[in-house]
């Protein structure tokens, strides 16, 4: 994501302390074998000026559980108290503006073996200043990765592993390489996946078409919200397999995820996507997308856990 401001407080070993304080050690075997999991969640500042609005916090609160089950790290959390955990460490940085918050499920012992049981197990939560990771005005330009996607059976890509983020940096480094801001990673069979940190969208004949779950995808969240905004407005939605080929000749295309947010594609290895402009389908789900986590888009409204703000007026 890049540097950006941390804000005062984490949620460290059970309680909520200073940034600074949450320390571990370099030894910790989530260091040493990558044997954590992480969310990306997004508050957004709502159009009233003293609200800051978590975009669909249950459903990432859900995932991330799911993700601990994958390296058998039990929490005392439900879905409901992770989520109230991250609404209390909002409410004590107070934010004035947009921001990222990360929770992270990882293995705490001190333990030289890679292995999931017999070790211990904690939740981190930290939050950051954040704007747009890639421009969601206008566009991007995307490489095919010589790097393939992992898949499920090597690591579950439908848990937001850390270890498994080393595939995500190899792609995301060629692509900049090669002149371009983000890479698009094929499966083992050769079909498109995703992008390095972010789910892809294609725009054909005026269908949305994406990777299916089963395609060495993550289960992404946005990517969940795109189709329900597609469907809501009677545009098509396939989930199916896409060759490679198909991506030079789509009308539209976009990168969507928490982090990415929704990220227009206008070239895909050299190629122009369409116009090689934002297309219409893109900017009518983009429109949706921002009014909605910006409070300005009642249909949506229960996306939204809304956090009273602390503005730079207010007294305290």
């Amino acid at each position: 994501m890049g540097a950006s401001p941390m804000l005062e407080y984490a949620f460290f070993e059970g309680r909520i302390v200073p940034f600074a304080d949450a320390k571990i050690s370099v030894g910790t075997h989530a260091v040493q074998y990558g044997t954590g999991a992480f969310a990306g969640i997004r508050g957004y500042l709502d159009a009233d000026g003293e609200t800051i609005n978590i975009f669909r916090l249950p459903e990432h609160a859900a995932r991330l559980l799911n993700s601990a089950k994958l390296l058998r790290a039990t929490l005392p959390f439900t879905r409901e108290t992770l989520a109230r955990t991250i609404v209390d460490l909002v409410e004590k940085n107070a934010p004035t503006g947009d921001v990222y918050i990360r929770p992270f499920v990882y293995k705490s012992s001190v333990q030289l073996t890679p292995r999931l049981t017999g070790l211990d197990n904690e939740l981190a939560v930290y939050m950051l200043q954040l704007g747009d990771y890639l421009d969601t005005a206008a566009g991007v330009k995307a490489a095919v990765s010589s790097w393939q996607r992992v898949a499920d059976n090597a690591i579950p890509g439908r848990g937001k592993l850390s270890g498994a983020y080393i595939n995500s940096a190899l792609a995301k480094d060629e692509a900049e390489e090669k002149g371009a801001d983000e890479a698009i990673l094929l499966d083992q069979h050769g079909h498109v996946a995703e992008g390095s940190g972010c789910n892809l969208f294609l725009v054909r004949d005026g269908a949305l078409v994406t990777a299916p779950i089963t395609g060495d995808i993550l289960e992404g969240i946005t990517r969940r919200t795109m189709i329900q905004f597609a469907r809501d407005e009677g545009i098509p939605v396939e989930e199916r397999d896409i060759d490679r080929s198909e991506l030079y000749i789509v009308d539209e295309a976009f990168f969507c995820g928490t982090g990415v947010q929704i990220a227009p594609i206008t070239s895909i290895d050299g190629r122009p996507v369409g116009d090689g402009i934002p297309g219409p389908i893109t900017l009518k789900i983009r429109e949706i997308f921002f009014d909605t986590v910006r409070g300005r888009n009642p249909d949506y409204a229960h996306f939204l856990t809304k956090v009273r703000a602390k503005v730079a007026s207010a007294a305290d």
